[in-house]
């Protein structure tokens, strides 16, 4: 297997796994399930080449309208988790610059995910700890056509909160562990 397919497939499974059987996003098996999902593999390490590529794939997002979400893999950068909020700030901004916010949303995964209250041993962080840092653009139309259809989805993060730490901090490590 092609080193790109090894990571998209682990992705894959961490989606499927995790995203999806822990239903931390319950929107996500519909999109995943119609196959408009965009996995992109980046190896590159230059911050200003691997932002050039986040500005790439919002023009893509532009041009494809079937395709309704793209997660941005980068398997050999942004190893430390500082160094990948760094460069999720200077995404942001880049979208900001570029006239698209509000076109598209940007989330962050990364392996070593820490939220800002939260202890780096807390299960709560497994909602955010993907296989791989990875950018997720996401249509902000397709985000506003399901949170029409879904009750309470404010409540959502707390749900996922709650869930981790029912399941504990070893299971989630596992679960997610074992998508390598």
């Amino acid at each position: 297997m092609h080193p790109d397919e090894q990571v998209i497939a682990q992705t894959k499974k961490w989606i499927t796994d995790v995203v999806i059987g822990c239903n931390f996003c319950p929107f996500a098996s519909r999109e995943v399930k119609k196959d408009t999902v965009r996995y992109v593999v980046e190896h590159g390490k230059d911050v200003e080449h691997c932002l050039q590529l986040v500005l790439h794939e919002c023009i893509h997002l532009d041009i494809e309208k079937d395709i309704v979400t793209t997660l941005i893999i980068f398997p050999e950068s942004f190893k430390l988790f500082f160094e990948y909020l760094d460069f999720v700030d200077l995404a942001e901004r880049l979208l900001k610059r570029n006239h698209y916010e509000g076109v598209y949303q940007l989330a962050s995964f990364h392996p070593d995910y820490v939220f800002a209250d939260a202890k780096k041993n807390d299960a709560a962080n497994y909602t955010n700890r993907s296989v791989y840092p990875m950018i997720h653009l996401l249509r902000e139309t397709s985000i506003d056509a399901a949170l029409e259809n879904f009750p309470n989805a404010e409540e959502i993060p707390d749900r996922n909160i709650r869930f981790a730490r029912e399941k504990g901090e070893a299971y989630m490590k596992m679960l997610r562990d074992a998508c390598l």
